[in-house]
């Protein structure tokens, strides 16, 4: 659906200068082109300037944010997860909310490009129907594709793409993701995560391209893939708004130091000295500012304590003035906004108008208040009117917005234009995802030549992860926690095999007989999880299971050439196991070309992965990290073998 906001007639425009929520209203349901925002303002603001497109960003946001009320900038501080107003959609006009969110799993029914796209623009009609007509700013976890709808392509998660050490692929995946996303509807996603992943037993390690900031440094190439190569990019229909994400130390905690639930990593506090948290946990913030212009950042969950006053005292970074407005914004320049994580500022101390005010004067901009968007404004603007946080601070954070708005030119294309669609999922966006998934794999032993395997042989498969795309796509797929089974279109390493080699049997757990074959290939690793869910001694474990371990000593007890796959988002403990193999190979989580797999077991693309982390000999040696001073790791950081194609 493309928008042409100066295309209409001089008796046409006047018409919906009259009567803008009429016209609008009218257009999404008979499926005409909708009004845009500057079509829908009255009458009298024709002649303002934030509606004239030919006039730089700056100069509309000081004239826009010159005409808004305090209580209509609050609401464009404030984010509510799309369910809390579904059932009642006025809430969006009379909150002036500046911002929705799809949370994990939060989808339409059916779960379409179509229905995503007629849903969201249901909710920017809304937005429009405000005094000012600012368009409503649409958020998504789109960390591996746009990952929350069936039906698009699903690309390795970010250390599989770490492994990669393909700036180049990454960002067109990038680019692919965010086409994906706009077709449907949402013009922001909450990515990429650049953090630095210090301790593989963090439930978010897959989420990281790699132990190394330089590595995650020249990863962020994924944000040019998102937003375009220069601003006016994030105007066209097939970019979004990235997201840098979190803000800073996430994957350098303490273990145990998280004191959320059964959390032990994730959430916690990052112990650490000035120095090092600049050069790794800081580092990645720097590059996505300066060299690729992000648009926003999420602050983490986390705390930064510092160890040279050797008091103990972390600070949560929603708290921290210091390391938000005084590092990030003034000295780095970031001139985008902060969005705070799901519920984050509820972790502060004190009762909610002291977190409310705590983590507006320490510089974040946009509030993540899922269920709870109301009660939000409402405590901002009594905190407003009591002088506890100043006007200026307010206009800070809403002119941030507003660039952004301006930037992704949602005045003038308010709404879905859904010319992208018809490439969802397409067999050309699926073909680079397989390729993502062949340099991805990391060739840790290959014995004889094991590998590659030839078409002629007759194969034995066995694990459960050989033919289960949800285990293979992880977490945040279609759902938060991601989950087992046959969850999203795409092909299982067991069909990709398949497709190379005519004799080849599979038994998940090995009971089929194995007389007669000449290569077994046992597919072990990871059931899907997200976040601190799956942090290690919260019902996870580094070690492979004990079922996996049985598949291992059946099949390559009992086949001359045994080769294992590693299905998983982190290192899993192999140190027994790898003796028994002939050929050992880290595959990640591949997403949903499985495909991509068996190119490079089948030698039609050679392995040229390394590792992105530290492999560890056992638990108790994380965390293990390249530089440390007793560092004698299974595999180093940087290990893979290569095979010619």
């Amino acid at each position: 659906m493309k928008l042409h906001p100066n295309g209409t007639t001089g008796r046409a425009r006047r018409r919906t200068l009259l009567g803008g929520a009429l016209l609008a209203a009218t257009a999404l349901a008979v499926g005409a082109t909708p009004v845009t925002a500057a079509q829908a303002a009255p009458a009298g603001q024709e002649a303002t300037s934030y509606l004239n497109p030919r006039l730089p960003a700056e100069q509309r946001v000081r004239d826009l944010l010159g005409r808004m009320t305090v209580e209509e900038k609050i609401g464009q501080m404030t984010q509510a997860e799309r369910n809390s107003v579904e059932s009642d959609r006025s809430r969006i006009t009379t909150l002036a909310l500046g911002s929705l969110l799809s949370g994990g799993g939060s989808t339409p029914t059916p779960n379409t490009p179509q229905a995503w796209a007629d849903m969201i623009d249901g909710y920017q009609k809304r937005a429009l129907d405000t005094r000012l007509h600012i368009p409503l700013l649409y958020g998504i976890d789109s960390v591996h594709g746009d990952n929350n709808l069936v039906g698009a392509t699903v690309f390795p998660h970010n250390i599989g793409l770490g492994a990669t050490r393909d700036p180049d692929l990454v960002r067109e995946a990038a680019r692919i993701t965010a086409a994906e996303t706009r077709a449907t509807g949402p013009q922001w996603v909450f990515a990429p995560c650049v953090c630095v992943a210090r301790d593989d037993r963090w439930g978010r390690t897959y989420e990281s391209y790699g132990e190394d900031p330089a590595l995650v440094t020249r990863m962020e190439t994924a944000i040019d893939g998102l937003q375009g190569d220069s601003p006016r990019d994030l105007t066209r229909p097939d970019r979004v708004l990235a997201t840098a994400k979190h803000f800073a130390g996430d994957g350098d905690t303490a273990y145990g130091s998280s004191t959320n639930g059964g959390y032990k990593l994730d959430q916690g506090v990052t112990i650490t000295d000035r120095e090092h948290f600049r050069t790794v946990d800081l580092a990645p913030y720097v590059a996505a500012v300066r060299e690729h212009g992000v648009g926003s950042i999420m602050p983490s969950y986390s705390s930064v304590d510092w160890t040279e006053d050797g008091i103990g005292n972390p600070v949560k970074m929603s708290a921290d003035k210091e390391l938000l407005t005084d590092v990030l914004k003034q000295k780095i320049g970031f001139d985008g906004f902060l969005i705070s994580d799901w519920d984050a500022i509820h972790q502060l101390p004190g009762d909610y108008a002291t977190q409310v005010r705590t983590a507006v004067n320490a510089g974040l901009d946009m509030f993540m208040e899922p269920y709870s968007a109301d009660t939000f404004e409402r405590t901002l603007l009594a905190e407003v009117r009591a002088g506890r946080v100043t006007t200026a601070r307010i206009d800070d954070a809403v002119r941030r917005i507003l660039r952004a708005k301006f930037r992704l030119g949602l005045f003038e294309h308010p709404y879905t234009d859904r010319s992208g669609a018809a490439a969802i999922g397409s067999p050309a966006h699926r073909a680079v995802a397989r390729q993502a998934v062949a340099e991805s794999q990391v060739l840790l032993k290959n014995d004889g030549h094991a590998l590659p395997l030839r078409p002629s042989q007759r194969i034995y498969v066995a694990g459960t992860n050989a033919d289960d795309i949800g285990n293979q796509a992880g977490g945040w797929t279609v759902t938060w926690q991601g989950q087992s089974g046959a969850t999203i279109p795409g092909t299982t390493i067991l069909q990709g095999i398949r497709q190379n080699a005519a004799r080849t049997t599979y038994s998940a757990d090995a009971s089929a007989p194995t007389d007669g074959y000449d290569v077994g290939v046992v597919v072990i690793g990871e059931t899907p999880y997200a976040e601190g869910v799956g942090d290690v001694g919260n019902g996870h474990t580094l070690e492979i299971s004990a079922a996996d371990r049985a598949v291992i000593d059946r099949v390559c007890g009992a086949i001359r050439t045994c080769v294992v796959l590693d299905v998983a988002g982190r290192p899993q403990i192999v140190t027994d196991e790898l003796p028994r193999t002939d050929a050992f190979v880290m595959s990640w989580l591949p997403g949903s070309e499985g495909a991509g797999v068996s190119d490079v077991l089948f030698g039609k693309r050679p392995f040229t992965g390394k590792l992105p982390v530290s492999w560890p000999r056992s638990e108790a040696q994380e965390p293990i990290n390249v530089g440390d001073k007793q560092y004698d790791p299974l595999f180093a950081y940087g290990f893979g073998l290569s095979t010619r194609r």
